[in-house]
């Protein structure tokens, strides 16, 4: 029997791994892409860069999208809603960061990007996502992804036809996260449907499954229940970096390692500190109070240092967090 655990091919992009880090709004910068690999992800995605933006030239948007050191291969997500900018970007894009991969996001739930003709748009608009995918597959000569939801709401279930139509368009693979643009990240993420478009796209391309993959126990379960080729942590790695290398010895292995405090907090301060090399002090500890929370979840007397956390205003001042709490469990 083969092994779930496999390598992934995308257009000319062949991956070694089949356990991805999915592109998060806020999130998915180099600090957090560069442990997560360290963690043993096989690939990553940039969060998502807006289309407009990189065209008018925002040194913000430059930022999202620079490769992390020990990205070897890596896709740069965008956004947008008007096809020729979304060409123009796909090609800034290229030249300037030279990613293995370009993903087009028709998933995003949040208004203001639907507002804009992009994401969850896009999956109830399969022909708006056709002309979007199409024009980015003919600016740039590096394989294409898409990334869609399941529908709009539960009366308008679009995934068929945006399937299609990414694919007719010449998208190299596509994610699909299992929920309505309606449930944003309520209620369950339904695996089914990621199943039928495997069914669907069987021998065309490959389909990866996103949503409610917290544990290597869900990763199985995606892979078992859909057929899918590769599955993409998004929560499910925040704080837990780690959960690609627990994945990897669970589906070759069937059993895996629980991560110890110290390596977990080894982890957080990496995150830190590659965090202020790319943001600056100032912003990087204001970054990382949320991510530090999810580093220490579940850990006896937490609660106490989430307070702490809080007010930390310097990387001096959660170093004597982390070593508090090490002294703590020693």
């Amino acid at each position: 029997m083969q092994s779930l655990y496999r390598p992934v091919d995308i257009g000319s992009l062949r991956i070694a791994g089949n356990l991805f880090l999915a592109p998060v709004a806020g999130y998915s910068d180099r600090a957090f892409r560069s442990v997560c690999r360290l963690g043993g992800a096989d690939f990553a995605y940039t969060e998502m860069v807006s289309a407009e933006a990189l065209v008018r030239g925002s040194d913000k948007t430059e930022a999202i999208m620079k490769r992390a050191p020990n990205e070897s291969s890596y896709a740069v997500q965008i956004f947008g809603g008007d096809a020729a900018v979304v060409a123009q970007a796909a090609r800034l894009v290229y030249e300037r960061v030279k990613p293995e991969l370009i993903d087009i996001n028709a998933g995003c739930p949040v208004p203001k990007i639907i507002k804009s003709g992009a994401g969850s748009f896009l999956t109830r608009y399969p022909e708006k996502l056709y002309e979007i995918v199409r024009a980015a597959v003919e600016a740039v000569p590096i394989p294409v992804t898409v990334k869609i939801r399941s529908g709009w709401d539960a009366e308008h279930l679009t995934w068929h036809e945006a399937s299609c139509a990414a694919c007719e368009a010449g998208a190299a693979a596509l994610t699909v996260h299992g929920r309505t643009r309606a449930q944003g990240y309520e209620g369950k993420a339904d695996k089914s449907v990621i199943a039928s478009c495997v069914r669907l796209l069987e021998g065309k391309i490959p389909v990866f499954a996103s949503g409610d993959i917290f544990s290597p126990e869900d990763a199985r379960a995606a892979f078992e229940q859909t057929g899918c080729a590769a599955v993409m942590f998004a929560r499910g790695a925040m704080g837990h970096p780690f959960i690609f290398r627990q994945t990897r010895d669970f589906l070759q292995t069937g059993s895996y390692e629980p991560v110890p405090l110290q390596e977990r907090l080894k982890a957080a301060f990496s995150e830190l500190e590659l965090l202020c090399a790319d943001k600056g002090e100032d912003v990087a500890c204001r970054e990382m109070r949320k991510r530090f929370c999810a580093y220490i979840k579940g850990f006896e007397g937490s609660a106490q240092y989430r307070k702490q956390v809080v007010s930390a205003q310097t990387a001096d001042d959660y170093r004597e967090i982390f070593q508090a709490l090490i002294v703590k469990t020693e």
